[in-house]
This record gives C-alpha cells, structure tokens and sequence, in this order.
C-alpha cells in the first residue's frame, strides 16, 4: 500500500479520534449513526481548543490585534467553505447554528416577504422535518399552499408529477439525499424543471455536502443549507449558501449587533451581504472548528470519501440481503443512495433492537422516525433502524452489525 492510500484508510483515520479509544466490556466502540452527527478529530478538537486558549475575542468589532486574529480566523473559514462548496463568492456563505436555522432564515427571510399570499411552496414526501416545518409556519403566517412530490415504491421522486406540481409553484424545497431513505435525488434536474416554471430553489443538503463532492455553483439552486456537525465539526455551527442576487433584496432573519450599518432611534441600515443576516456575537470558536473539519475532509478529497461509504453500503446491503425477516428502506442501487440503511427487523421494534446492540454489542445505531415523521406513514412504518458510515467505518464492523442482527433474532425470538 502506498503512502497516500494508506493516509486514507479508515483504519489510520480512527487514530485521529479520540473516541474511539473508548472500550466497553472489552467491546470497541462501533459508531454507526453518522447521519445524525459524525465524531470529531483531534484537528477539530485542537483548533478550537488553540482558539479559545490563545485567541479568544469578539469577531469584527475590535482593533487591538486578538480581535484582529479572531476576525481572521473567522472570515478565514468563510472562504474554506466558499471553496469546498464551490461557491462563486465567499459573500454567499453566511455562517448559521445549523441546517435547520440555514432553513429557517429562508422560510422567513425571504418566503414570508417575497412570495405572495396564495402563493405555493412545493416539498417532498421524504423531507426531514427541519425542511417542512418552517415551510408550514410560514405558510401559516402568509397564507400559502403546500403540496409535497411523492415517491415511489421503490424510494424514488415520482418525477412524473414533477411538472404538475411544479406549474405554479414559487419555492421548491427539496433534500438532496434523503436520512432515511439513503435516496440521492436529481438535485441539479429539479432546479431546472424548478427554474422553467420561475420558482426558487432551496437544497437541504445536509446529508450530502459532508459525503460527496457538491458543488453549489453547478446545482444551480439558489439557496443550500448544512451542517457542521455532521461533517467532523463542531455542534453548533452550519451554513446557509445563497446566490448573491437573492441575498441582497432580503430583509435580514434577526436584528441587533453586526448585522447594522447604521443605528438611530428613529430607524436602521443593514451591514452588506452577509453580515446583514448575522446578528450578534456569533460561535467563533464553533466557525474555526468547522474550518479545521473542512481542511481534513480536503484533505482526504471527498470522491474518496464518496467511494469509501459506496463499499460499506454495498457490503452492509449484501449483509441485509442474506438476514431472514430483514427489510432494507429504499433504492436497492448503492449508486442511488448515500452511506446509510434503514431497516426493519422481523417484529423487533427498532427501539428494541438499538438498545440490544448497544448493551451487548457496543454497536451505535439510530432508531425511531428520525426525524421524518410524514415518510414513515407514507412507507407503513412507525419507526425503522438506521446504521450510517463515515470515513472511520471499516467493513470489520459491517460485519460485526450484521452477527449482532443475527444474534438479535434469536435473542428476541423471532
């Protein structure tokens, strides 16, 4: 093995982990619920300890020189991201708490100003519940209709009512891989068909910008929301990144500090795009952690990355296939789907199952709706299992998943 590959392997990619020293009952931890958030490297770890050790200042506000490196810092991280998303301008990156607040300062930002009372805003069935609440708040306050894409059987966009649906909408709302289907949607294909009919386009790209190469300039869509913490970085961090153009005319999603030009008693100015929508002293140290998270992913290259979660799913999928009484959620294509499963097992409840392979196994999985609550009923489903990989994830452990399954059906009888 060369060096390159062997720097890329998930196996010298744990030793940067601290956590997974952890040891239970002589069990290695095997962290299977990236999806839900990713564990975080010493790199990550270090720049926002290095950050609050030697830096700590507020951001933009202060000439003496720690303020001066925290701005650096700060505005430093805006450009990584404009680069890793590829983004025309670092001016489209504004930094949120996550892809839910990303969502949000769309929704009321620009939907509750801009599209008119009657108006439509379109969603799928297979969206998280962060891509359709602020939707139904807003549509709420402004009078607006709401119609969702299906899906198939087969966990796909029915794209044969794209048009239908499409004719008269204003905003499309769209996940760009689906958390519990694993579904890659043709993100680039629905803004066009979007943008034929005049309506904007959001993605939630929250589960493909930390696994696959993404790029905003060639999705076309005008707004794109993710998060931090599901990319090696810290809590409390994410992005919304807005075309320019959209940005400017919008009326900014908080008021207070920063986000000023000019302040009287009688009224206000805003700062420029995209201060303007970042009021307050904002999670510095969380911003520079999130940059230390974007160089190590450079630094792995996310087609490798991409390739790495395909042979995991391709394995854990063959695992599934052969397991009686299992039933894997959506496309049957690991090309079609990012680096998760869900599944059912048997009559075990999900709840059930991830508890046993917790308290036997040391294995972590997700159970319950996850957070997509409209496309459980839509499969028949209460609750399923998730196991998603990342970049530390080895084939040992798919295994090691698929003799725990094994080992539940005769634990649980059934």
């Amino acid at each position: 093995m060369s060096q390159a590959a062997a720097a890329k392997s998930p196996y010298r990619i744990r030793k940067d982990f601290p956590i997974f020293s952890r040891i239970r009952d002589s069990k290695p931890l095997v962290y299977l619920d990236n999806a839900a958030t990713t564990q975080k490297p010493l790199q990550v770890i270090q720049a926002i300890a290095d950050f609050y050790s030697m830096v700590n200042a507020n951001v933009h506000r202060g000439v003496y020189s720690l303020s001066i490196e925290s701005t650096e810092k700060y505005e430093r991280v805006r450009r990584l991201v404009a680069g890793f998303i590829d983004s025309e301008s670092w001016r489209e990156v504004i930094f949120t708490r996550n892809a839910t607040e990303a969502i949000n300062l769309v929704a009321y930002a620009y939907a509750l100003h801009r599209i008119k009372r009657g108006g439509k805003i379109v969603i799928t069935e297979m969206e998280h519940h962060s891509n359709i609440v602020p939707w139904q708040l807003v549509a709420q306050m402004r009078g607006l209709k709401i119609e969702a894409l299906p899906i198939t059987e087969e966990g796909y966009l029915d794209l044969s009512q794209l048009d239908r649906i499409l004719r008269d909408a204003d905003l499309l709302a769209v996940v760009h891989a689906s958390n519990v289907l694993g579904t890659i949607n043709p993100v680039k294909h629905l803004v066009e068909a979007a943008k034929s009919w005049g309506a904007a386009v959001l993605v939630d790209a929250a589960q493909s910008v930390p696994h696959m190469p993404v790029s905003f300039r060639e999705l076309g869509c005008d707004f794109l929301a993710f998060s931090g913490h599901k990319m090696l970085g810290p809590m409390g961090v994410g992005c919304l990144v807005a075309k320019e153009e959209m940005l400017e005319p919008m009326e900014p999603f908080m008021g207070g500090g920063e986000m000023i030009s000019e302040v009287t008693l009688s009224g206000s100015r805003w700062n420029e795009v995209p201060w303007k929508f970042e009021a307050g002293t904002p999670s510095v140290a969380d911003v520079v952690g999130l940059g230390a998270a974007v160089e190590y992913l450079n630094s792995l290259g996310l087609e490798w990355v991409r390739r790495h979660e395909e042979e995991l799913t391709e394995a854990a999928l063959q695992e599934l296939s052969e397991i009686p009484q299992s039933r894997v959620i959506g496309p049957e294509s690991v090309k079609d789907r990012c680096g998760l499963i869900s599944f059912t097992l048997a009559d075990i409840h999900p709840h059930d199952l991830a508890e046993y392979l917790d308290r036997y196994f040391n294995i972590a999985v997700r159970a319950g709706h996850h957070c997509a609550m409209p496309l459980h009923s839509r499969l028949g489903l209460t609750a399923t299992t998730r196991a998603s990989f990342y970049i530390y994830n080895t084939k040992e452990e798919v295994q090691l998943l698929a003799d725990a399954l094994r080992s539940a059906l005769k634990y649980f009888k059934a």
